[in-house]
């Protein structure tokens, strides 16, 4: 698996754009939309996704609603394998589990279909989203992927706000990969 050069890293990142002040005051949001619609950053990051991913053997792509959505069907249509949305409570259509989780106020909850894979018990799922923070509902989707008895391989983000914590939280569970700490 080759490395992302420190050249594609910079054009990658610097069509990420940072919105102070959003969605209150003294957050500085990460926004990927202006890398969704840079096809330039946005292939090279697809790119490197499916040539880590190649030799994976993956069974399936789980996403984290909402960004992972984006990320994860485009990275399991190139590797050719089923993708699973992680959904917000209330969500999804079919016979569900959830997990629960903490929240700065309060708590959340995430879902996914009890059939996910297809009752594949042992099923090997990468779960990914754009970036991970505290690593609540990230930890909570890769407890829900090991509740319905499939194998979580690894947890991809494209940022880790390393400030935060929260990648460890999910390190408990699986190995994590992050393309970009800040």
């Amino acid at each position: 698996m080759k490395e992302l050069s420190n050249e594609h890293k910079t054009r990658i990142l610097s069509s990420i754009r940072d919105v102070k002040d959003f969605p209150k005051e003294g957050i500085i949001f990460k926004d990927i939309t202006t890398l969704l619609n840079d096809k330039e950053a946005f292939n090279l990051l697809m790119n490197h996704l499916e040539d880590r991913y190649k030799d994976y053997d993956l069974d399936y792509v789980a996403g984290i609603d909402s960004r992972g959505f984006i990320f994860g069907a485009a990275l399991a249509d190139r590797l050719k394998i089923g993708f699973v949305p992680v959904r917000k409570k209330g969500k999804l259509p079919s016979t569900t589990v959830c997990e629960k989780y903490e929240l700065e106020y309060g708590f959340d909850e995430v879902e996914i279909h009890l059939d996910a894979f297809h009752e594949k018990v042992g099923a090997k799922v990468l779960l990914i989203d754009d970036l991970i923070a505290t690593g609540g509902t990230a930890n909570a989707a890769a407890k829900l992927i090991k509740k319905v008895k499939a194998n979580l391989v690894e947890a991809c983000f494209l940022l880790n706000l390393s400030f935060l914590d929260g990648k460890k939280r999910v390190e408990e569970h699986t190995t994590v990969y992050t393309i970009f700490n800040v």
